[in-house]
C-alpha cells in the first residue's frame, strides 16, 4: 500500500448478514492488512441499517453473523478494536451535536441520499441525516484515515467539511481525517457479470460459508462467454479478478495471455480458480464453524472491545461537550 497510513484508521462495515466474496475482496481484506499496520477501529454500523425497512431479529441475526465472518476471515480483536456502533452511545450524541453544524444544502446533495429518495415514495430523516452519523463514527476516535473507494470520497469529504465547521465554531477538537484510497476489485455476480455481485441474486454470490461443492458449482455454472467480439468477455475477467483475489495473479496473467490469442479452455480456468478458492476459503470456514459453536464468545469479543473503545468515546464526547458549552458551570 503506497500510501500515507495515518496513526489511526476508522472503518464501518453495515450488517448485511453472512458476508460474500465481493464482501470479502472490497473491504475485510484491506482491514486484515491494516490491523498489521497502524491503531485500527472497526465497526458494525447497525445503527446504519435501521434507514431502511426491517424487522428487529433480522437485524440481530445479521449483526452476529457480520461479527463471525469478520472474525472468520482473519479481522483480529487482538489486533484491532472489533465493536458495535450501538454498544457506544456516545456515536448518537456526537451526531446530534455535529448536526447542529452540518450544512443541509450538502446533505440534500449527497448522491446515496438522492438516488434512494428518487427510488421511494416516503424517504425517512435518518436517510438524509446518515452522513452525520457516519461522521460523528469517523470523529468520536479522531481517526485521520480512513479506507474507502472513489465513490465513497464524496462522504468523507463531508466528514472533513463538518469536522472544518465544528473547529472553527468552538475550537480545534477533530483531525480532518484523510481518504486512504483502497483499489479493491470489484466482484462481479457470477451469472450477470454486468451487476456487482449479490446474495440476494441465486446463483449470484459465493459465501464465505459455502459448502466446497457449492463452490464448486457455482463456479462451473459461472458465466464466461458474453461480450463484444475481440474483447475478453465481462465474465471471464471477473474470473479473473477472483483468481488475483485469491493471490494468483501469476495464474490470472497465464490465462489473460491465453484469452488473447484465442487458446484458453473456460473449463482449465474455473479448475484452476475453484482450486484457489477453496484453498482461501478452507481455513475461514473451518473458523466459522468454531464461531458458530461459540455464540456467547462472539458476543464477549464485541462487548470487551466496546468497553475498550468507550474509554476514547468518552473523552472525545467530554471535551465536545466542554468546547460547545455542554455541562458548563454557571458564572
Amino acid at each position: 500500500m503506497s500510501q500515507k497510513i495515518g496513526q489511526r484508521v476508522f472503518s464501518g462495515i453495515q450488517p448485511s448478514g453472512a458476508v460474500h466474496l465481493g464482501n470479502y475482496a472490497g473491504a475485510i481484506m484491506n482491514w486484515v492488512r491494516l490491523q498489521d499496520l497502524t491503531d485500527c477501529y472497526f465497526s458494525i454500523v447497525d445503527y446504519h441499517a435501521m434507514t431502511l425497512p426491517y424487522q428487529p431479529k433480522d437485524l440481530r441475526d445479521r449483526v452476529y453473523l457480520a461479527a463471525v465472518d469478520l472474525l472468520a476471515c482473519g479481522v483480529d480483536p487482538d489486533k484491532c478494536h472489533l465493536f458495535l456502533q450501538s454498544a457506544v452511545p456516545e456515536h448518537t450524541e456526537l451526531a446530534w451535536i455535529l448536526s447542529c453544524t452540518a450544512p443541509m444544502g450538502e446533505l440534500s446533495r449527497m448522491t446515496q441520499f438522492k438516488e434512494k429518495s428518487e427510488r421511494a415514495s416516503s424517504v425517512n430523516v435518518g436517510l438524509f441525516t446518515y452522513p452525520v452519523l457516519q461522521a460523528a463514527d469517523i470523529l468520536l476516535y479522531r481517526a485521520d484515515s480512513v479506507p474507502v473507494g472513489e465513490d465513497q470520497l464524496q462522504h468523507l469529504e463531508l466528514t472533513r467539511e463538518i469536522a472544518r465547521r465544528f473547529n472553527h465554531t468552538f475550537g480545534p477538537v477533530f483531525p480532518e481525517p484523510q481518504p486512504l484510497l483502497t483499489s479493491a476489485p470489484r466482484i462481479m455476480s457470477l451469472q450477470d457479470p454486468t451487476a456487482k455481485m449479490s446474495k440476494s441474486v441465486p446463483g449470484s454470490a459465493i459465501m464465505m460459508g459455502d459448502e466446497e461443492a457449492v463452490v464448486t458449482k457455482a463456479i462451473k455454472r459461472a458465466v464466461t462467454g458474453m461480450g463484444e467480439p475481440n474483447e475478453t468477455p465481462p465474465g471471464v475477467t471477473n474470473l479473473l479478478t477472483l483468481l488475483e483475489v485469491c493471490q494468483r495473479a501469476d495464474l490470472a496473467q497465464q490465462f489473460r495471455a491465453d484469452q488473447e490469442d484465442g487458446t484458453i479452455r473456460y473449463g482449465d480456468l474455473k479448475k484452476a480458480l475453484t482450486e484457489a478458492l477453496l484453498e482461501v476459503l478452507r481455513p475461514i470456514a473451518d473458523r466459522r464453524r468454531q464461531l458458530l459453536a461459540e455464540p456467547q464468545r462472539v458476543h464477549e469479543i464485541l462487548g470487551d472491545s466496546a468497553v475498550s473503545v468507550r474509554r476514547l468515546a468518552k473523552e472525545v464526547i467530554a471535551e465536545v461537550r466542554d468546547a460547545v458549552g455542554l455541562n458548563a458551570q454557571p458564572a
